[in-house]
């Protein structure tokens, strides 16, 4: 078993152990995956959460052993990484990886602080009469930026993976969570809407994050809507279609 924990946690190690060892018994579950499960539970007298990842199948399990970093230091690392740069995400505890005698990956787990948040960007998207929406998408889009200048691609930049906390008096923080899929590069104003993609914004908040990104890079905002409208369009057609194609056949069979 290999365990890796931040220094602030260091004298913790047993309770940390114990959170994993008992993960199947104890706990609140949060979210149950096919291959991932989220629990929160207690380390000491803050609230954390426990993410499980599944043992991989064979082939993955000897790319993640010997040639890739697994999913869980991934998370530890690029938490860590976006500290360091000042955008919030959980602050990473610890994670755990089980090995074979052959040094192959099993089970897996990353360990980071609770965040109570009120709201994702989820919400706003299906409420255009959310309160104070056109507001968070423009602190959203400002925390996006920020992110992009510290050269950071998160790939899975949708909805649910962005904790929002109201702060009071129109201010709201931003919490990334899901961090295994990220790359770390110099980023194209296009790669930069690339990003914005998978969001699932309305036609309202492609004006709002259009004109905020532009007035933060210092971009013409004539020349970055018509980038971001067309890589979101491109994007919600492309998972139409795979609806569709998913749907005929199932009607087949």
């Amino acid at each position: 078993m290999k365990i890796i924990i931040n220094p602030k946690y260091i004298a913790q190690e047993k309770a940390i152990l114990q959170l994993v060892n008992s993960f199947f018994d104890e706990g609140d579950l949060i979210v149950e995956g096919s291959r991932n499960t989220i629990k929160s539970n207690r380390l000491g007298e803050e609230k954390v959460n426990i993410k499980f990842f599944q043992k991989p199948g064979l082939f993955k399990s000897i790319i993640y052993s010997f040639f890739r970093s697994t999913k869980a230091k991934r998370s530890y690392d690029y938490a860590n990484y976006l500290l360091i740069h000042n955008i919030p995400t959980p602050f990473p505890i610890a994670y755990i990886e089980e090995r074979s005698a052959l040094g192959l990956l099993g089970n897996s787990y990353y360990i980071s602080q609770q965040i109570d948040y009120d709201f994702t960007i989820r919400e706003l998207i299906h409420d255009p009469l959310f309160p104070e929406r056109d507001t968070i998408v423009e602190q959203f889009t400002a925390f996006t930026f920020k992110m992009h200048e510290a050269q950071v691609n998160f790939l899975d930049h949708s909805p649910g993976n962005t904790l929002i906390v109201n702060k009071g008096g129109g201010n709201y923080d931003f919490y990334l969570i899901d961090l295994n899929r990220m790359k770390f590069e110099s980023l194209s104003i296009a790669q930069r809407m690339d990003n914005f993609k998978k969001m699932w914004l309305s036609k309202q908040m492609i004006k709002v994050v259009a004109k905020k990104y532009a007035n933060l890079s210092n971009q013409p905002e004539e020349n970055i809507y018509p980038i971001l409208m067309e890589k979101s369009i491109a994007f919600k057609r492309k998972i139409a279609k795979k609806k569709y194609l998913k749907r005929k056949i199932g009607r087949k069979a």
